[in-house]
């Protein structure tokens, strides 16, 4: 018996997918907010050393996952790709180079006799900490925010200004989640660093650093939240497929989907949690509350963006070239297929906590870093 598999589920299941994925990066960026902790955390360059190695060694699970989201995207919503990309793609350049000098960072810093020095390694680190969060985090902003362009009768993108892009910087809800992500990752980051390394002087710095750092993230990701639930939202006909602006949409996607909401609050009160009880407990193991805590948090957002008839990537010089998970995604055989390939994930992320627990077995210490031949 043939079972039928609709294209409406179809398209549901890749956005999950994509959702998953995206919030396994965010986390993942703890890479980056260790990163862009360099120059402010250490107090020599040992302790540098040991910070750069720590997330030296998970560099690769993040820029993996940064590929994997953007070939899903692109393969599950392939009008969204060639929209955003198409038109929005300074924003897109200046975060594709912040990861590759990221990796180019990674493979020379500690060579002999580079032409660069390690001083300027140390410093596409740093600019790959802080912008790759940070533009992130602003280009999902304009999920819920929109962006300008419009769509002809064969999907050709018209960006309507000439930054390309570069406008959504002008946007503060724009930036207030382009800077909470970029905190949440330093928040990660410090958690890591308290995690992996072994040198009290630099976790007590780390404990003081969490506190500093987790103003900031609450101050901006409230303000995001706040203004998201009382903000207008674009909402998608399921019969005629038009887009039409809704007064507080997005607060009316979390009551529709109360399971969304549910999911929403525990990542937040575990985000919170971690930071809790590391910096009142001194626990070790903050790093797998606020983790889960931003996965959860971030597949939410992702979900109201998409689901119960939502617009996630709205249009706002024409209204109705607003992109919805119906009219952006590929076809139905394109998306059963890779339906079926996608059912060896869950191999894949065995694969990968193996290796995560192998690579953490022993703990970063100074005497390693004198020592050791091989590192970053």
């Amino acid at each position: 018996m043939t079972v039928m598999i609709s294209q409406l589920f179809l398209q549901h299941y890749w956005w999950i997918i994509v959702s998953i994925l995206a919030s396994l990066l965010v986390f993942l960026m703890f890479v980056q907010g260790g990163q862009s902790l360099i120059y402010s955390l250490p107090q020599n360059n040992i302790q540098k050393t040991m910070i750069v190695n720590t997330m030296g060694r998970k560099w690769e699970f993040t820029f993996t996952t940064l590929v994997t989201f953007g070939g899903a995207f692109f393969a599950s919503f392939p009008l969204f790709y060639a929209t955003s990309f198409g038109g929005a793609y300074w924003v897109w350049i200046a975060i594709l180079f912040s990861f590759t000098i990221q990796a180019i960072a990674y493979e020379f810093r500690s060579k002999p006799n580079n032409i660069l020095g390690q001083k300027t390694f140390d410093l596409f680190l740093f600019l790959n900490g802080s912008l790759g969060p940070f533009l992130i985090g602003v280009a999902v902003a304009t999920f819920f925010t929109g962006a300008m362009f419009k769509l002809n009768q064969m999907n050709q993108v018209h960006w309507a200004t000439q930054w390309y892009g570069l406008e959504a910087l002008l946007n503060l809800r724009n930036l207030a989640l382009g800077f909470a992500v970029l905190f949440l990752a330093r928040i990660n980051g410090l958690l890591y660093i308290i995690n992996t390394l072994e040198d009290d002087a630099l976790i007590k710095r780390s404990i003081k650093g969490l506190i500093t750092n987790s103003i900031p993230f609450l101050i901006f990701f409230l303000f995001f939240v706040i203004s998201l639930l009382f903000s207008k939202g674009f909402a998608a006909d399921p019969l005629t497929s038009s887009i039409t602006v809704e007064k507080f949409k997005y607060m009316h996607n979390f009551i529709h989907m109360p399971v969304v909401l549910i999911l929403f609050l525990a990542g937040v009160a575990s985000v919170l949690f971690g930071i809790g009880i590391t910096v009142f407990r001194k626990s070790l193991s903050g790093i797998w509350f606020t983790g889960s805590g931003t996965v959860l948090s971030i597949f939410s957002l992702f979900l109201i963006a998409g689901f119960n008839g939502t617009s996630f990537y709205p249009s706002l010089f024409d209204l109705q070239s607003s992109l919805t998970i119906s009219n952006a995604s590929s076809s139905h055989f394109t998306l059963k297929t890779m339906m079926y390939v996608s059912f060896i994930i869950p191999f894949v992320i065995t694969y990968i906590w193996f290796a995560w627990k192998a690579i953490n077995n022993n703990k970063i210490t100074e005497a390693e870093m004198s020592s050791e031949e091989h590192k970053y």
